[in-house]
């Protein structure tokens, strides 16, 4: 049975093995729940000859097989987009995705809030936010696009909003519950750490909650902001159900739970312990881009778990509106934005009696802190001020930076990301400390020294002897560009303005940088 319906993805890439066929159900049921096939329009990038207006020659407009085949004459392709209409097209993508474990609830609340900020960044960075450092995926079915992550991709292709929830019809709810603002792949809706320096303000989007469920939290004994971010979560319906996990015993499984949070995909996810489990609170960071080689991929990990480390150790505060990280994110995907995109991030990061100094990350003397063999677990919270809480304006506690002022700092004033790590590789035996210049030397991507993954691979496209200049990359091009990728991971080709020089690759694809 058909269930995507596309005009471009097959139902047959669906995997028909029992463990994915996951995937199928949830293909149609996306489908069926939200009235119409998905609609993914990404911005087409204008070459030399890329027709104005780009209306999609691929797209077979007149077909008539399946009710959803008027879809995109009727509005849902878009002029000058590339247009994508099925699940695979979002959930058939990479990512690099990390998982860390606290010592307890409340540090897991602090990192997931400290880690939200950081998400945008990483993206395309690897994640500046982290999106923007990482950013990776400019072409989409056969055309290069205008963007360069893959997040509005993953989150319209599992958008299964009704017209009432995307607040389309201009009339009461009649068959829906909520009007829900954002599909449910997308980025964090709320702070939920009761730490002192979470204001209230920093939360300053409505949330959209299934009231009930959050009364019931609250009745057994749960906090506004956690019995919120739950309700937040329950706002969705089930997307798959399996048959044989109906009856569960609530105090024995949290599958019914899990059911909702695991397709809730956002760029943090908190994930509770599971019940009879030796497994603790952890906290998933999701935002970063896939990178063409393994030494990419482990350096951007080891940064964020010793990031994840500085921020409890040192109790640093990355707190912004939570309407600039969406903002954030909206740039994060603009072609380009590691080099040329703005930011908005926090000025001053560290607590009052929080720096690297005071938490005792100097050589052990006077006092100080021994350094440790090992990543630290189980921090102690910031305590309020002697003289009390002194707060002014929110918006006078951050500004709009770019990717380099965010990692490398910006004068006397912030000391970047990469700064922030170091004082805490400081704390850690002189092995971290190698392992660390080995590893940091790539994030001389955040200067514009190195290019990330998207713009070398449409620089690649541009510069194919096969290319038109007219934005479509034929099956040539595409073969030559893993050719050229598979090449690179394994130190046959040279690709100085990607990775770091002295990088080379390996026949086993263990890709290292030479001493």
């Amino acid at each position: 049975m058909p269930v995507s319906r596309s005009y471009k993805l097959a139902s047959s890439s669906c995997s028909r093995f029992k463990r994915f066929s996951f995937y199928s159900t949830l293909t149609a049921n996306i489908r069926s729940r939200r009235g119409s096939k998905v609609a993914i329009n990404l911005p087409i990038f204008f070459d030399e000859k890329t027709p104005r207006p780009f209306i999609d020659p691929t797209i077979p407009w007149d077909r008539c097989i399946y009710p959803e085949d008027s879809d995109a004459k009727n509005g849902a392709a878009l002029t000058d987009h590339i247009y994508m209409d099925a699940m695979g097209f979002g959930m058939g993508c990479c990512c690099l995705q990390l998982t860390y474990q606290a010592c307890n609830v409340n540090d897991a609340r602090r990192l997931y809030d400290g880690l939200i900020p950081i998400g945008p960044i990483m993206v395309k960075t690897v994640t500046m936010t982290f999106l923007a450092l990482t950013a990776g995926s400019p072409i989409w079915r056969g055309y290069l696009s205008d963007v360069d992550c893959r997040w509005n991709v993953v989150a319209g292709s599992v958008d299964d909003r009704t017209e009432e929830e995307r607040g389309l019809k201009d009339q009461p709810l009649e068959h829906d519950r909520f009007r829900i603002p954002k599909s449910r792949y997308d980025s964090v809706d709320l702070y939920i750490s009761e730490d002192w320096r979470n204001r209230a303000e920093y939360n300053d989007k409505p949330i959209v909650v299934d009231e009930g469920i959050c009364n019931r939290l609250r009745e057994y004994g749960l906090d506004d902001l956690l019995s919120k971010h739950i309700g937040h979560l329950f706002i969705r319906d089930p997307l798959v159900v399996f048959s044989e996990m109906i009856d569960q015993k609530d105090e024995e499984s949290n599958d019914h739970f899990e059911n909702i949070q695991s397709t809730n995909w956002q760029t943090l996810r908190f994930k509770p312990p599971p019940p009879n489990s030796p497994i603790g609170w952890r906290v998933e960071f999701r935002s970063m881009e896939v990178q063409m080689t393994d030494f990419e991929n482990a350096a951007y990990a080891v940064f964020i778990t010793l990031l994840s480390r500085a921020i409890l150790s040192f109790n640093l505060n990355f707190y912004i509106p939570i309407s600039k990280v969406d903002e954030n994110m909206a740039r994060a995907q603009a072609r380009n934005a590691s080099r040329s995109g703005h930011f908005y991030f926090r000025k001053e990061v560290y607590s009052p009696g929080n720096s690297p100094k005071s938490s005792g990350s100097n050589s052990p003397v006077d006092g100080a802190k021994p350094k440790s063999r090992k990543l630290g677990n189980c921090f102690t919270p910031p305590e309020i001020p002697e003289d009390g809480i002194n707060r002014g304006p929110v918006t006078e506690e951050y500004e709009e930076m770019t990717i380099d002022e965010i990692i490398n700092g910006k004068g006397d004033s912030y000391t970047g990301l990469l700064g922030l790590v170091w004082a805490y590789i400081d704390t850690l035996d002189s092995e971290w400390q190698v392992q660390g210049f080995r590893g940091f030397s790539l994030l001389t991507i955040g200067t514009g020294t190195l290019l990330t993954p998207a713009t070398w691979i449409r620089n690649f496209v541009r510069t194919h002897p096969a290319y038109a200049r007219d934005s479509v990359v034929t099956q040539e091009m595409n073969y030559d560009l893993i050719v050229a990728i598979d090449e690179i991971e394994r130190g046959v080709r040279a690709a100085p303005d990607l990775l770091p020089e002295n990088y080379t690759g390996g026949e086993i694809d263990r890709g290292s940088l030479s001493p």
